[in-house]
């Protein structure tokens, strides 16, 4: 690529980046113009609709000056769109993203709030939500359109918008059948005048809730059944389906079963606060337990049903969250010790906090055994695999175990940084009262909490780091150097190479495949391949060559 080609390509990247971004602040601008415009014509003859003059101009400038502005630079946009690189470009692609689900998440928000506005009763607040939800509903229409344009639809990250949007929907709707689950669940334990807030019947916030869920529902099975989300398999859809339904869940259903847990211990050996203070914080752990548990097998099970590295990634998300739990038990279990032993009339404060401590470890404990399983042999002691789904487990499995004890021993040095503020704070004499047991308690028992887990995980990870080495086959390192030349992700090869002779290896990347392009076959079954055809190869220097099609050339070099 000559010098004046690489200007200009980074001219027009940059002029697509411009212009998307005026485009997409022209459209929020003239959608709010329009919005406080509707809002106006909705409230006519009422008190809201007089008395501001500088809202009123600021809505007639952004409809009247951003709109024309706004369709003007649209038409030039949707002109060029004809062209297949700039369908192709990033921008286009940010742009359609970025203002479908803006529009999606404010006309949902608001056309809802209207529906739960006039549930609720007297008041006029629907009226300026139902104009914004009208108006970024049209422009939710508009976008939609040109994202499934048969001939103009964005070509990069096209699938953006589908699972960005089911997992909006999927927020939207678990919050609002958690908080109605709630509520009945409330009424029913606590009678219906308790569950009630000031001046509102239960069942209205109930009936509010469900309008929210039912809202979110449909906004998560049209994106994720209607436009096919589920099906999808890219890096943002596995992103999506780790990050939001199997870690987000994963917390809400944990934190609704150890409130629960811990209600239920209050209840057998707590009562010190009345009973309708005791069963408060009940009805919504419970709701949460059970709609996050769903929401989370839901998504595990697709995880199981995906490949290897989704599947292994889910499990290792589940360990981490379950571990999260047992290890704040056990510093709080720790820390409520501390304080019975220093002070034996501590009272309820400290048997509430050790109840506490004791509900998160049971939690977190049992699904973290039930998930990690400490008792069965691991990956690491099996066979090892040069490539494929068997060796990236390993690998990230490997990778898990030092995080977790990376950032266990990073919160371990943090907590005897603070214990030694509070010992040396004691010790000249602080005016504060209380003894030393009484300052460090907390962050010594966050210290024991995070010492177990860096243990624990860091000798985990030495033994199967010593069984994965011996299992290793001795060999004889045949091949000095090799020179690797692939025009697709070396990084597979590249550890097949190490794997197979321990030589040194240099990549020279193919200048006629294009950056990004994947050779036939998938990762895994070239990069075995690859180390079956190094088998008994000897040389100094080795060549190895990939061809687009899979084809591969290992080529002993003289000298």
């Amino acid at each position: 690529m000559s010098a004046d080609s690489a200007v200009g390509g980074a001219q027009r990247t940059v002029r697509r980046l411009i212009t998307y971004l005026l485009l997409f602040a022209l459209v929020v601008i003239a959608a709010v113009g329009l919005s406080g415009l509707l809002g106006r014509l909705l409230v006519a003859d009422t008190v809201l609709a007089t008395g501001d003059v500088a809202g009123l101009a600021r809505s007639l400038a952004f409809a009247l000056i951003g709109g024309p502005l706004a369709a003007l630079l649209w038409w030039v946009v949707w002109r060029r769109l004809d062209d297949e690189a700039e369908r192709a470009s990033v921008g286009w692609g940010l742009y359609v993203t970025g203002a479908y689900v803006l529009s999606l998440v404010l006309a949902t928000s608001n056309l809802l709030s209207t529906v739960t506005t006039l549930i609720g009763g007297r008041s006029l607040q629907w009226r300026p939500a139902l104009a914004t939800g009208l108006v970024w509903a049209a422009v939710w229409v508009w976008h939609r359109w040109m994202w499934r344009h048969p001939r103009k639809r964005p070509l990069d990250i096209a699938d953006a918008p589908t699972v960005l949007s089911s997992y909006i929907g999927l927020v939207i709707g678990v919050s609002g059948a958690v908080s109605a689950l709630s509520v009945l669940l409330d009424a029913a334990l606590r009678g219906a005048l308790a569950a009630s807030t000031v001046g509102k019947p239960w069942w209205v916030s109930a009936l509010q809730s469900l309008v929210w869920a039912a809202g979110g529902g449909l906004v998560w099975w049209w994106h994720w059944q209607h436009d096919g989300g589920r099906r999808l398999r890219g890096d943002l859809a596995s992103v999506g389906l780790i990050a939001v339904g199997v870690l987000g869940a994963g917390v809400l259903t944990l934190g609704g079963a150890g409130i629960t847990v811990f209600v239920l211990l209050r209840l057998a050996f707590d009562r010190t606060e009345p009973m309708n203070q005791l069963l408060e914080p009940l009805a919504p752990a419970v709701a949460a337990a059970a709609i996050g548990s769903l929401v989370w097998a839901y998504h595990r099970g697709l995880a199981r049903d995906s490949s290897e590295a989704i599947r292994q990634g889910s499990r290792l998300v589940t360990s981490g969250v379950a571990l999260v739990a047992a290890a704040s038990g056990i510093g709080v279990i720790v820390n409520a010790a501390l304080a019975m032993a220093a002070n034996p009339l501590a009272g309820s404060g400290a048997r509430t906090l050790l109840l506490g401590g004791i509900s998160s470890l049971l939690v977190g404990g049992v699904v973290w055994w039930l998930t990690w399983k400490p008792l069965e042999r691991t990956p690491a002691a099996a066979a090892p695999s040069p490539a494929g789904d068997t060796g990236n487990w390993q690998n990230a499995r490997r990778i898990y175990l030092i995080v977790v004890f990376g950032l266990s021993a990073v919160v371990a040095v943090i907590t005897l940084l603070v214990i030694g503020y509070r010992v040396f704070e004691y010790v000249l004499g602080d005016i504060l009262g209380g003894s030393v047991v009484d300052r460090i308690r907390a962050p010594l028992g966050l210290l024991v909490a995070t010492g177990l887990v860096a243990g624990y995980h860091f000798a985990v990870w030495r033994h199967e780091r010593a069984v994965l080495a011996a299992a290793q086959p001795a060999r004889k390192r045949t091949i000095g150097h090799v020179v690797l030349v692939t025009g697709t992700d070396p990084a597979p090869l590249h550890r097949a190479i190490e794997d197979v002779t321990g030589a040194g290896v240099t990549v020279w990347r193919r200048a006629d495949v294009a950056p990004g392009a994947a050779a036939a076959g998938d990762d895994g079954q070239l990069a075995g391949r690859l180390a079956g055809e190094l088998e008994g190869v000897t040389g100094k220097q080795v060549l190895v060559t990939v061809s687009p099609d899979g084809r591969i050339d290992v080529i002993p070099l003289l000298g």
